[in-house]
């Protein structure tokens, strides 16, 4: 077993038409490289194009608490919080209007002339029965949902964290014997469903640093589709450094015919987690810190951006005193903040 069952809630998309609405007149209010948005309270730029092209949400939750924050003069607490609300993170495409979620995204990234950050996590028998267990109810419902999040991205430029534990749960074998086929079929599918677009990028989940060694993935991954994907994705939900995960991305990648990479740099300020049990050194662990931030000025040729995949702030289920999976924790996102440098 690896410590890489990041809780990842698709509930984070803020799926309902009227906070899509408001990111939309948000982001159609601003402008690239600095303006500022149209104000939920606290005040949202986008950051510099030339190193972070990402798009960030003007009315996500990390600047909603931000705003609220700064209403109630806790100025403390709304510095640290900036931190998270000024930067782009991943959005997590809900089960029940993928094409509305995509839609409405992509086209509030292209009014602020950014890439809108996508994450699709609802492969059928998801997560193998921990706190973000679920998904689409069978192959058929998860082909619909990829049609629909294609149609909501259109021509638009997007990039695409595809499936996280995916194929990890192919190769620990906690997925039965039974959907291994299908899994494989679907996430190819989903691949070349999603390269077929325009301006999408498409990156599968390949794990992080600490769950095993490249040699038990790479066949794995050309099976899901690698070879049409522009590349993978590692240490997504996870805290393991970006500098061990770069040594994991590009030992992984010799090994797919030199594919290149993201980072999920999020929570891995302080790196991994020692101490406890360890099969949840993953869930919520005391003492992390926010990583890097988003950018596409990376380390090395091979890594095309680090990401904030997983959203921080948002639990990763209901253990070491956290409440549900994609659930916001004030202090756990105050302290991953303070945390940081």
């Amino acid at each position: 077993m690896y410590d890489t069952r990041g809780a990842r809630s698709s509930a984070r998309a803020r799926a309902s038409a009227a906070v899509l609405g408001a990111a939309l007149l948000l982001a159609g209010c601003s402008s690239s490289d600095g303006d500022k948005a149209a104000d939920t309270g606290a005040r949202i730029t986008q950051q510099p194009k030339a190193a972070d092209p990402f798009w960030v949400n003007p009315d996500g939750t990390a600047a909603r608490r931000l705003a609220a924050y700064e209403k109630a003069g806790k100025k403390t607490e709304a510095t640290q919080i900036r931190k998270i609300a000024e930067q782009p993170v991943g959005e997590w495409i809900g089960p029940e209007n993928p094409e509305r979620e995509a839609r409405g995204f992509t086209e509030a990234a292209e009014k602020s002339d950014r890439t809108a950050l996508l994450v699709l996590y609802d492969i059928p028998h998801r997560d193998c029965g921990q706190y973000s267990q679920g998904g689409a109810a069978d192959g058929n419902a998860y082909r619909a949902w990829i049609d629909g999040v294609a149609r909501g991205i259109g021509d638009r430029p997007a990039t695409v964290v595809l499936e996280p534990d995916a194929v990890l749960h192919l190769v620990d074998g906690c997925t039965p014997d039974e959907f291994r086929e299908e899994r494989y079929d679907l996430l190819k599918g989903a691949v070349a469903k999603l390269k077929s677009l325009k301006n999408t990028k498409v990156y599968l989940d390949a794990g992080n640093a600490g769950w095993g060694h490249p040699d038990q993935i790479f066949q794995p991954l050309q099976q899901a589709g690698i070879d049409q994907a522009d590349g993978f994705a590692v240490n997504v939900s996870n805290f393991y450094s970006t500098e061990d995960s770069i040594a994991y991305g590009k030992q992984l990648s010799a090994k797919v015919g030199g594919k290149h990479f993201v980072v999920d740099t999020s929570r891995n300020g302080n790196g991994p987690y020692t101490e406890g049990d360890p099969a949840q050194k993953w869930c919520n662990p005391p003492g992390r810190a926010l990583g890097e931030t988003p950018t596409t000025k990376t380390a090395d040729p091979l890594v095309d951006a680090y990401l904030w995949v997983k959203r921080p702030g948002e639990s990763d289920g209901t253990c070491k005193g956290g409440p549900k999976a994609g659930q916001w924790w004030a202090s756990y996102a105050l302290a991953l903040a303070t945390n940081s440098k």
